[in-house]
């Protein structure tokens, strides 16, 4: 099988990882890729968001499955463009995708299938936010309707701040705020059938203790030892069942990975919000445990037979993924800034790096590695990220140091 990965961080590197590993992945090319990635395929240049492209570089490529990492590509119709090819394709068309590339459509999914997720209101008038923030009360929830790149929500108890990102954004969805831990799940579906992964838990703001203002994700780690052990199958049966049948009803059949976002409220599992991708850096702790060969369970999923395939198979013990960051991320990301001790160490996934014209690694954006490591606890895998954090260096380096430190010492319950 000949597969064409599109995207160029550590979410497509850990898949790119995954992927050549499948003994029935003959050839990958990875467009644009990364440093990281090119040592596992070929390096192709190619703007994800142009459909068009993307599908005449499939075409000249021989491709036999295209796999979009990124959700803006699918926002913008790439896996429409390569399907319209007679190529199989790896994640929702533009219509599907709306799922993420909406947050207000995303809500009205969830209203249609009876999906438990936080009350809201659809925002685009100052008079309107103002309303909605008085309704909820704090702590005030704002997002941002469209893509944001992980960044376009606010949690603040702040009424101030609430309302000039609200004003920023133009169009905001304002939620009720939902207390309890967080869990992603990720679902394989090809519209009808659909396969869960493990659940993972991510940290999104920058400082240890969940200082700080939030990223595109700073670390996760997975299985989550203190999850109730029947939560898969209850997710799968009130969110992603339901929210399947509504897509099919809407004749926007949804196929790929849908991301769950959870909160574990007193309540039960409430949807925070839908992606539809996998997530970022979720998929680099999730995919480091996953025995079943992952082209073939991606092609299932996009030639829509998913029902005949078997059951996922997991390697034991625990994964952990460290983010490494720029110096002035999440506001800002300085690049340049030469990288030692990553090349060629397993468990370094690259997002923002880039070759200097000497060779040089540098870093090249706000995320810059995930160091991801197994372990047969999730003690040990923690010892073993945070071995490999330790052996990588670059100047302004920011990461956390809590990252799966609570789960490990026992320190989450569930309402």
């Amino acid at each position: 099988m000949r597969v064409l990965l599109i995207g160029t961080g550590a979410r497509e590197h850990a898949i790119a990882a995954a992927l050549a590993a499948d003994p029935a992945v003959t050839a990958l090319l990875c467009a644009p890729g990364n440093p990281g990635m090119a040592a596992l395929g070929e390096l192709a240049q190619v703007d994800p968001l142009d459909p068009g492209a993307v599908a005449a570089l499939a075409v000249e490529w021989s491709a036999d499955l295209v796999v979009v990492g990124p959700e803006a590509p699918l926002v913008a119709g790439v896996a429409d463009a390569v399907r319209a090819k007679g190529i199989a394709c790896f994640g929702p068309s533009q219509a599907a995708a709306q799922l993420e590339g909406s947050k207000a459509f995303a809500k009205d999914v969830m209203r249609a299938a009876g999906v438990p997720t936080a009350r809201a209101f659809v925002c685009t008038t100052p008079d309107e936010l103002a309303a909605a923030l008085d309704e909820f009360g704090p702590p005030y929830v704002v997002k941002d309707d469209g893509l944001a790149a992980g960044k376009g929500v606010v949690v603040t108890g702040d009424v101030a701040v609430a309302l000039a990102h609200g004003a920023a954004c133009g169009r905001v969805v304002v939620e009720e705020y939902l207390a309890g831990p967080e869990v992603s799940l990720f679902v394989v579906t090809d519209g009808t059938a659909a396969v869960p992964l493990q659940p993972a838990q991510d940290f999104k703001r920058i400082g240890d203790d969940d200082e700080g203002p939030n990223t595109g994700g700073m670390g996760a780690y997975s299985p989550l030892p203190w999850a109730p052990p029947d939560l898969v199958e209850q997710v799968m049966a009130s969110v992603v069942q339901p929210t399947l049948a509504e897509m099919r009803k809407r004749d926007t059949p949804f196929s790929g990975v849908l991301f769950v976002g959870l909160a574990l409220t007193t309540e039960g599992p409430k949807v925070i919000e839908f992606n539809c991708r996998f997530g970022d850096p979720e998929t680099e702790a999730v995919l480091a445990r996953l025995d079943t060969p992952l082209a073939g369970l991606l092609h299932a999923a996009a030639v829509g037979r998913l029902a005949e395939d078997p059951p996922l198979a997991w390697r034991s013990g625990a994964a952990v993924c460290v983010v490494m960051a720029s110096a002035g991320y999440p506001e800002s990301a300085r690049k340049g800034d030469v990288i030692t001790g990553a090349d060629g160490v397993p468990g370094v996934l690259h997002a923002g790096t880039a070759r200097r014209e000497d060779g040089a690694l540098v870093t090249a954006g706000g995320r810059v590695l995930a160091c991801t490591a197994l372990g047969d606890t999730l003690v040990e895998a923690r010892e073993a990220a945070y071995a490999i954090v330790r052996g990588v260096g670059f100047d302004g380096a920011q990461y956390r140091t809590d990252i799966a430190l609570k789960a490990a010492e026992g320190k989450i319950s569930v309402p």
